[in-house]
């Protein structure tokens, strides 16, 4: 059988996927609601081999990142794997290859990006061995995927995408093709996984009504967005990822991914839109790192703050691009 390679998008959460339900496969406890980032991906290649065990080792290409993941990462991508292969009835043995086009475990979601791309890869290969897959939806894959990583169903659509219960769902939202730029003020790999996170903030006194605040922001971002209402919808972005990270600061124990230089990111995001009275959706997510998404009339702007940005730190930066609307 020929190897096969397999692309899927991270996704940036506007309504944030924080905390879970114990025991469910990464049930949330609120819904969320992210814009697929295009531009960032992770790629996997499978291939059928003849050892015992199946394997993971990077994807070397120039140009990818060279992916090093730890060995409770390993397993997890593994472990994944092997529970695709057990639902899908397959008992050949496999090499998996995996490295993505930006930087892993700093928060810019790379784990979305890369149990998507396994599970897309696992569902091509297994239907030539198992018919019965063929015709697998994107609800179920999505919901597959949600097993190995919670965001990464969220992966599977785009432009936009709403994750409720067991899997995620396109949502329809005129707003597409935007422009976004990530401020990457620290690559390094995170102190605190998201996993681990995801456990703390449940002992953080203000994740008390966290759920509910998220539904309500989330019903009142999508009606922001439909009435193209720019203001409420960056103020409602920007209450909800320093919700997050408030329960962050106050969990037992209590940690935080903020540094100096995301501060000053923010600070001056907030500056230039005194100024301005205009620009980006801004965001962060488990992470030190800050994401902007800017409409498709933001040209100038986006390449201002690129300018801005890029003289100090390290930037990320995409214009627009068509989205393949699931």
């Amino acid at each position: 059988m020929n190897p096969v390679l397999v692309s899927a998008p991270s996704n940036i959460a506007l309504i944030k996927y924080m905390g879970k339900i114990e025991g469910s496969g990464n049930k949330p406890t609120n819904s969320s609601l992210s814009y697929t980032l295009e531009n960032l991906k992770t790629f996997v290649r499978l291939t059928q081999i003849d050892q015992g065990e199946d394997q993971w080792k990077p994807l070397v290409r120039p140009d990818l990142e060279h992916l090093d993941l730890s060995e409770r990462g390993k397993l997890r991508f593994l472990k994944h794997f092997s529970n695709l292969k057990e639902k899908w009835n397959i008992n050949a043995t496999f090499l998996i290859e995996s490295a993505n086009n930006f930087p892993s475990d700093c928060g810019l979601a790379s784990s979305a990006s890369s149990f998507a791309a396994l599970t897309l890869a696992a569902a091509e290969v297994f239907q030539n061995m198992n018919p019965q897959i063929w015709g697998t939806d994107k609800k179920t894959l999505s919901e597959l995927s949600r097993q190995g990583s919670g965001s990464s169903c969220r992966s599977l659509f785009g432009p936009w995408a709403l994750w409720q219960h067991e899997y995620a769902e396109p949502m329809g939202l005129e707003l597409t093709d935007m422009h976004h730029i990530v401020v990457v003020v620290e690559d390094s790999k995170k102190q605190i996984s998201s996993s681990e996170a995801h456990k703390l903030v449940t002992t953080s006194p203000r994740f008390e009504g966290r759920p509910e605040r998220a539904e309500i922001r989330l019903k009142d971002l999508v009606n922001a967005l439909r009435f193209n209402d720019w203001h409420l919808a960056r103020q409602i972005v920007w209450d909800e990822f320093v919700d997050m990270h408030r329960l962050f600061e106050t969990s037992t124990p209590s940690f935080s991914y903020m540094t100096a230089d995301s501060k000053q990111v923010l600070e001056d995001c907030q500056n230039f839109w005194t100024k301005w009275q205009d620009g980006p959706l801004v965001t962060m997510d488990a992470g030190a790192n800050v994401h902007m998404l800017f409409r498709q009339d933001q040209k100038k702007s986006f390449a201002d703050y690129r300018e801005h940005f890029a003289a100090k730190y390290k930037v990320l930066a995409f214009e627009g691009v068509k989205h393949d609307v699931h």
